[in-house]
């Protein structure tokens, strides 16, 4: 196992790998106002995309954007993520512009609803819309009452989309009920989308001068957009690692670790590193599934962070510490993740905080190093000398002493003793006794 020291050495580098974590993560740089912002959405449909097109349409927001443009490739994904990205493309104070794009990327499944709910609803060369038919996680299909009634809901909330928007909502449905897809020209000709482009500078181009609304539905002429400046909103490092954690396989073998890690320390108690570890793998796995909102991971991990600090208190080894700063850096970066600004801690705080826990664990750590190469040892023969014994037999100088319940073979240093006489223990050479009698006991 490893020792002190070690775990000492251990906790910080987690610690320093925690904070540049959290410090790529920020975001940084002035935005000037009146600029088309524009995101990037390339990944399923699921609580990292929402997260992030929470995050751009916000700043958009708060920096009199004339426009979002959000750049979709994506084959579907969560129904309920899908639905708080409709909504709140629904709420925004600025005009939302979906852009299915690259050449060959898709608009598939739960990005139909994404792109239809746009202000304005637009389709590079090659690229196609629809198949939005409501699966299972695993691909199959929902069957029985319970098919009908996802169906039907469905249908209901992508055909209030489209006739919210003036598109074609018998297509609409027709996308759920039978999974038709649609190109580029078609989906033009049957007024899905609102424009072919082949570039952003051609979609601005075309747009420019037209009048729309935001999503609130407030009216608003898009006038000199194509002049406008472009500021890009991409995703930070710690939503791309999140993005990653989404795939079901590595979410999967991140509980799969998580529990083999908690049965490891249950049956190896003390070791403390299995344990920290699988705790923060097994949350960090139920945000990839879904089944863990993601703020509420957040919190989850905060508060394993303030369990760990705890019996690291108690019980300092270094690893509780690391794995604390680590769990209380990546559960404030995910709870208050899109969160306004107002309420968003500020990142400098966030790293003072980080670094005080990792100085002040690492003192104790550190003192404890030190308390225990100063202590004296407690057990063992070593633990006898400076104590009283009492001889068992005349000391001539060889004899027996009994010290603490036990019965050891012992020498003299001078003189003799006689059989009940006090000795004092002086040193221990291997299994015998070195005593010096006690002239006044």
């Amino acid at each position: 196992m490893l020792n002190m020291k070690a775990g000492v050495r251990l906790g910080l580098s987690a610690i320093g790998i925690a904070l540049v974590v959290l410090a790529a993560g920020a975001c940084s740089g002035d935005t000037p106002d009146g600029a088309v912002h524009v995101l990037r959405a390339d990944t399923d449909v699921g609580p990292v995309m929402e997260q992030y097109i929470d995050r751009g349409i916000s700043r958009a927001e708060n920096n009199n954007a004339r426009a979002v443009v959000i750049e979709l490739d994506t084959p579907g994904g969560l129904s309920t993520s899908m639905r708080d990205i409709v909504q709140r493309i629904e709420r925004a104070k600025v005009p939302v512009i979906v852009y299915v794009s690259p050449s060959g990327a898709r608009a598939a499944s739960a990005g139909t609803f994404i792109t239809m709910a746009a202000n304005i609803a637009a389709m590079a060369p090659n690229t196609s819309i629809g198949a939005a038919s409501a699966v299972n996680a695993n691909g199959s299909d929902i069957g029985g009452n319970l098919g009908k009634k996802v169906e039907n809901d469905a249908v209901s909330f992508i055909r209030g989309i489209a006739e919210l928007r003036g598109r074609n909502a018998d297509w609409a449905e027709q996308a759920v009920r039978d999974a038709v897809s649609a190109n580029q020209s078609q989906a033009l000709q049957l007024q899905v989308v609102d424009l072919q482009a082949g570039s952003l500078e051609e979609l601005l181009s075309t747009i420019d001068g037209r009048d729309t609304k935001t999503g609130a539905g407030q009216p608003v002429k898009l006038e000199g957009i194509a002049a406008a400046p472009i500021v890009r909103t991409d995703m930070t490092v710690w939503e791309r690692i999140l993005d990653f954690i989404a795939d079901p396989t590595v979410a999967s073998l991140l509980i799969t670790l998580g529990f083999l890690g908690l049965i490891f320390e249950l049956a190896n108690p003390g070791l403390i590193l299995p344990g920290v570890a699988g705790a923060i793998a097994i949350v960090l796995g139920f945000i990839g599934f879904g089944t863990l909102p993601v703020h509420t991971a957040g919190l989850v991990l905060i508060g394993l962070a303030l369990v760990f600090f705890a019996v690291e208190l108690i019980r300092p080894s270094g690893f509780l510490a690391a794995g604390g700063i680590v769990a209380l850096i990546l559960g404030s970066i995910i709870a208050f993740r899109g969160t306004p600004a107002a309420v968003q801690p500020p990142l400098a705080l966030v790293i003072a905080l980080g670094a005080a826990f990792a100085v002040l664990f690492s003192a104790i750590l550190s003192m404890a190093v030190w308390a225990r190469r100063q202590a004296p040892a407690l057990t063992g023969a070593a633990a006898l000398v400076g104590r009283l014994a009492v001889a068992r037999s005349p000391l001539t100088p060889e004899g027996y002493v009994f010290i603490q319940g036990e019965r050891w073979r012992a020498t003299l240093d001078d003189g003799s003793a006689d059989e009940g006489d006090r000795v004092r223990v002086t040193g221990v050479e291997g299994f015998r006794l070195k005593v010096h009698k006690e002239e006044n006991p």
